[in-house]
């Protein structure tokens, strides 16, 4: 995901400079070229050579070190760098960072790099809400600098309250998106994903194998790429993505409910969620109990969701649906691209190996009414963004 990128992490003087061994890590998993600028009071809580061990790089800690090849160290890795993220950030490089103060190996080449910056604070409840640090990373900010918001919780001084530094996990999201190129920037998308819920009674209900895997990488690459962002989704064990508006619903009732609220004022709908299509007529109040003989439950069917975006659509809005087959992919989903009055249609085969419910990988054919685009196995993330590059082309 991100080979052939330089990122160059900035750790401070703070008991939270721990977590960034395991950022580092993930960044390598990534294939990422990693360089970590540490100042010195980082070095009290963790040793240099921990990171050199993790990245493969030398750790830079002292502008004046003679132990590197010629060149002025700072500006040479300034050019190479895609993304410099400074986690922690103490109060003191923040203030340093507002004002361009450059005393350390850290701060002169965060001053002398032109890429995307991104300032993660860690400190005190107190010091963090003290008007001046607050000031200071308004002035980061106004010169184009994301600051994370840090998390609420308990505090290596003993306070809980804003501070604490997030978890690694978040910190790799804001990199991923920091590094995205913002070619839907002011585009609202709304994404379905996940699996409907129909009730049969308290107890039981019906319905199917989806984990909202593919949804949930396509609301997460559209995020990354600058859009504003609403995922509707049914439920599953994913975690909400970072800078999504996430509505969670149950039933295909629910999903039409919240999609139609919304849909008006979308430029790209893309209903990846697989929608029961039928439901049970009645719900049984209490559970029903079993007896010896079978069991029939009357079924009627849910609001067709998709047709209904086909039917409604404001000028100019592009619609996306999905298209899970087992035999006959390429005409099932032509016929249904033009009943439902789609722009795009998403098909897979649930036989095919790599594709289907609960996998990591997916192979796709985008079909529109001029083309129809066979894609390879690929990771979800990377359909999702093949998907998303694709709707911009047709959009233009």
């Amino acid at each position: 995901m991100l080979e052939g990128k330089h990122i160059v992490l900035g750790v401070t003087g703070s008991i939270a400079a721990y977590k960034i061994a395991s950022l580092a890590s993930m960044l390598k998993k990534q294939k990422a070229d990693v360089t970590v600028i540490m100042t010195q009071n980082a070095t009290n809580f963790i040793n240099p050579i921990t990171f050199e061990s993790l990245t493969g790089n030398k750790c830079l800690v002292d502008t004046f070190d003679r132990n590197f090849q010629h060149s002025v160290e700072h500006v040479s890795l300034a050019k190479q760098t895609d993304l410099f993220m400074i986690a922690p950030a103490s109060a003191n490089v923040i203030a340093k960072a507002a004002h361009g103060l450059a005393d350390d190996m850290l701060t002169t080449t965060l001053l002398a790099c032109q890429c995307p910056k991104i300032i993660a604070p860690a400190m005190n409840t107190r010091m963090y809400l003290n008007p001046v640090v607050q000031d200071n990373l308004k002035t980061l900010e106004h010169y184009g600098m994301e600051v994370v918001s840090p998390a609420v919780g308990y505090l290596a001084c003993g306070d809980t309250g804003e501070g604490k530094m997030p978890e690694p996990e978040v910190l790799f999201e804001y990199i991923l998106k920091g590094l995205k190129p913002k070619d839907m920037a002011g585009l609202r998308v709304l994404v379905t994903a996940g699996p409907t819920i129909e009730k049969i009674d308290p107890v039981r209900f019906i319905s199917n194998h989806s984990t909202g895997k593919m949804g949930y990488a396509i609301a997460k690459a559209a995020m990354r790429r600058g859009a504003e962002v609403i995922l509707v989704t049914g439920k599953t064990e994913l975690k909400p993505p970072m800078g999504v508006n996430t509505i969670e619903i149950l039933s295909a009732a629910d999903m039409a409910e919240a999609v139609k609220e919304h849909a008006p004022l979308q430029d790209i709908i893309i209903k990846a969620a697989a929608v029961a299509d039928y439901r049970p007529k009645d719900m049984a109040e209490e559970k029903i109990k079993k007896k010896d003989d079978s069991m029939k439950i009357e079924l009627a069917r849910t609001e067709d969701i998709l047709g209904y975006l086909g039917a409604h659509k404001p000028k100019g809005q592009f619609l996306c649906g999905f298209s899970m087959e087992t035999e006959h992919m390429i005409e099932n989903s032509k016929e249904k691209l033009k009943k439902k009055n789609l722009d795009l249609i998403v098909a897979n085969n649930l036989k095919q190996q790599g594709a289907g419910f609960g996998t990591d990988t997916n192979v796709v054919t985008l079909i529109s009414k001029e083309d129809t685009i066979q894609l390879p196995i690929m990771s979800k993330e990377e359909v999702a963004d093949e998907l998303l590059s694709c709707i911009l082309k047709a959009r233009m």
